[in-house]
């Protein structure tokens, strides 16, 4: 799928309990050349009824890419992991962790339970808004992916 031939902006689901990492994504893909819509859910529970459509996120557009931290209330970022490359329906969509972590084992652990990407966030505030404009970029118009929505 290559998002500027499909006609829709492309959904991007991020997964972020830091209100002010959640402000710096939005900017960082609003000043995005891509037409991208952003999704925000605050913990691991509320991401897989999400994912799942259910209660209040029935009508909710497919993700193309999910941006996940690994420190979530609720559920952490691994369980959330483990449940969407376990789950037929969601396992091709591509995760990105983007977590302030930087301990192998949690490195290990995502590459273990099949993550597509695992990043670091900067701690400087314009190489953050880099790095998630990278990754947009990236994802959606180098890497083909499926077209499941």
């Amino acid at each position: 799928m290559d998002i500027d031939d499909i006609g829709r902006p492309a959904e991007f689901l991020l997964v972020e309990d830091n209100p002010g990492d959640v402000r710096l994504t939005q900017e960082a893909l609003r000043e995005c050349k891509l037409r991208n819509n952003l999704s925000v859910v605050g913990d691991g529970v509320e991401a897989l009824a999400f994912l799942r459509r259910e209660g209040k996120y029935q009508d909710v557009p497919r993700p193309d890419v999910i941006l996940l931290d690994l420190n979530l209330p609720k559920k952490g970022g691994h369980e959330v992991l483990a449940e969407i490359k376990a789950d037929p329906v969601l396992r091709r969509i591509p995760v990105v962790i983007i977590t302030s972590s930087e301990a192998e084992k949690d490195v290990l652990a995502s590459y273990d339970l099949h993550v597509n990407c695992y990043v670091n966030k900067p701690v400087d505030l314009d190489q953050f808004i880099k790095v998630v404009q990278s990754v947009g970029t990236f994802w959606l118009t180098i890497v083909k992916l499926p077209d499941e929505n």
